[in-house]
């Protein structure tokens, strides 16, 4: 169970007294989270979800905060916060930062049909369309300069072959960027997985857990969803599923010529980045609450599927 800090009736019914949004008649917490605690919150005019915030930078919370209430008031389907009488968003409760947000509908898709990846490709380009001009900034916190700096901490945790894979792929993702200039940027989801979003049949209900949120570019994330989204066990990428969402994705927000060049570059290099995020997690930095890693191999095997088999062609899009 996901929940690191319990609360109590009477705590929640007084915190929802600074809102206008009802009277609590159910507190329920939420399984499957890893860093916060989660609760459904049910009160006589709506479904809420309240989130407390149990570890990471909390002075960042307002940048996360600024994200979402920008993409909500951009009509792209994330939970924008709800705000006290006061108009402030960001509270204090059991002495940890939380955010209450609207419900939204739907479950995650465990194996995505095409109209899910379509509405997801379609629902990532609006967004990368109107983020681009989000005044926020927080850098890229996972981006190539992390990866340069961190890789060494899991070295010797690997075999020789593994180390020799990671330091090369490393080297060639630096060699890579520097022949071109810079990519489009804006603000990024930076952690879009399946997971991360609710369906209602083939609608897309809502992208949740921003707390990824970034500035940077606009491919990473990109790649991060199709690592994910269009990937088989073996790590290959389907066809079908791959089209889906790019089909859909570059009809908002076409790739310039740079960004198809660096495409392959960049599926292996967010493939490194979860498997090098997870070994640290497994060998480094275990998690501060008891809870099972994730299991680096995975996207090791997807990291050996691109070096191998590079990417399939971007789908061709018509006006």
């Amino acid at each position: 169970m996901a929940v690191f800090t319990p609360l109590g009736d009477a705590q929640v019914a007084t915190f929802l007294e600074k809102f206008d949004a009802g009277r609590l008649t159910a507190l329920q917490g939420v399984a499957g989270g890893t860093e916060n605690s989660t609760f459904f919150v049910t009160t006589d005019q709506r479904e809420l979800v309240l989130t407390l915030f149990e570890q990471g930078e909390h002075e960042e919370l307002p940048f996360f905060v600024e994200l979402m209430d920008y993409l909500d008031e951009h009509r792209i389907p994330v939970p924008g916060p709800v705000h006290d009488r006061e108009g402030v968003a960001l509270q204090s409760l059991a002495g940890k930062p939380a955010l209450l947000f609207p419900r939204m509908p739907g479950s995650h898709p465990a194996h995505p049909n095409l109209a899910q990846c379509r509405a997801l490709g379609d629902a990532l380009g609006r967004l990368h369309v109107v983020s681009q001009h989000f005044p926020g900034q927080r850098p890229n916190p996972r981006d190539l300069h992390w990866l340069q700096a961190v890789h060494h901490k899991v070295l010797g945790y690997l075999s020789p072959e593994d180390q020799t894979l990671m330091k090369n792929e490393v080297d060639d993702f630096e060699a890579a960027f520097n022949q071109f200039g810079e990519l489009p940027t804006g603000a990024l989801h930076g952690d879009l997985f399946r997971d991360n979003t609710l369906f209602e049949g083939d609608t897309l209900g809502g992208i949740i857990d921003l707390y990824n949120g970034c500035t940077g570019d606009l491919l990473f994330d990109v790649a991060i969803v199709i690592n994910d989204w269009a990937t088989e066990e073996d790590g290959s990428l389907n066809r079908e599923r791959y089209d889906a969402v790019l089909g859909a994705y570059l009809a908002r927000r076409p790739f310039n010529d740079d960004e198809r060049a660096l495409w392959p570059v960049m599926l292996r290099m967010t493939a490194l980045r979860y498997w090098l995020s997870r070994l640290l997690v497994v060998y480094v930095d275990p998690p501060a609450h008891d809870l099972t890693p994730h299991d680096p191999e995975r996207f090791r095997t997807i990291l050996k599927a691109r070096i191998a088999h590079g990417a399939l062609p971007l789908p061709e899009v018509t006006a």
